[in-house]
């Protein structure tokens, strides 16, 4: 009988979110699970790291539970280097992230803690999946999730990624019926239009609240973005090498030479 595989669980809306819960549930199915995720809500926190203050792990479950869990007061790429290096006793054989509550399609990706947490395991050599429901509600329905993250989870088991390549996964806030089935996309051209809206406390201080309003620029209908207007779920290959490769021979015309 084979050995079951060692799955790494975290995510950047806190430990006890109703969609990590979700997907701890899906993993507990297909292999033997490890949970480490922020002890708060870490959104937007991009691919940060804790260097100039200390780490905390909690462990808060027992023994008996099906699997152990840990909670951090870091972010979640903090969680996931924690967990490779100080809580699991070999390598995981996956790294899923999630599910978050709301989009991390698009532009999204580059802020989300999300995506970050799977790509920081995948820096690592480890195959990682980011998923997310376009659903920012608390108590958002992640029951249509679940058969598609099992799914794609056992097809990245049985076929490795492609090295330097983590998976961004969002699914359309529609009932399981009514989601036509998965697209391999791109990464839509998107972007926030942001505001301040400025005000200020009972002391004359200012302060700030970001507010604005995302902007889809792309009219493809092989994006993220185009899938889920459309009723699919959106698979995108996300690479962390930054490296714009086809500028390179423009950058190579330059003269750098000192005058």
């Amino acid at each position: 009988m084979s050995k079951r595989p060692l799955i790494l669980v975290t995510n950047d809306d806190g430990i006890t979110a109703p969609g990590v819960r979700s997907l701890i549930e899906v993993m507990n199915i297909i292999g033997d699970v490890v949970v480490v995720a922020p002890d708060s809500p870490q959104s937007g926190m991009g691919h940060a790291i804790t260097v100039n203050s200390t780490l905390h792990l909690d462990k808060v479950n027992d023994d008996e539970a099906t699997q152990a869990e840990y909670s951090c007061s870091g972010t979640p790429a903090d969680c996931v280097k924690l967990g490779v290096r100080e809580i699991l006793d070999r390598r995981p054989d996956l790294c899923v992230s999630g599910i978050n509550h709301g989009s991390n399609a698009s532009i999204n990706v580059i802020y989300s803690g999300t995506m970050s947490a799977a790509i920081e395991a995948g820096i690592e050599g480890i195959p990682a999946i980011g998923f997310s429901l376009c659903d920012y509600n608390w108590n958002a329905n992640f029951e249509p999730c679940k058969s598609y993250v099992k799914t794609i989870t056992e097809n990245v088991l049985k076929h490795g990624l492609a090295p330097g390549t983590v998976l961004n996964v969002n699914f359309p806030n529609l009932e399981k019926k009514d989601i036509k089935g998965i697209k391999i996309c791109r990464q839509a051209k998107a972007n926030w239009v942001e505001e301040f809206d400025k005000r200020q406390n009972p002391y004359g201080k200012d302060y700030y609240w970001l507010t604005g309003k995302f902007v889809n620029l792309d009219k493809g209908e092989d994006t993220d973005e185009w899938a889920l207007a459309n009723g699919y779920v959106s698979i995108v290959p996300v690479q962390f090498d930054l490296t714009a490769h086809h500028s390179i021979q423009q950058l190579n015309t330059w003269n750098f030479n000192e005058e």
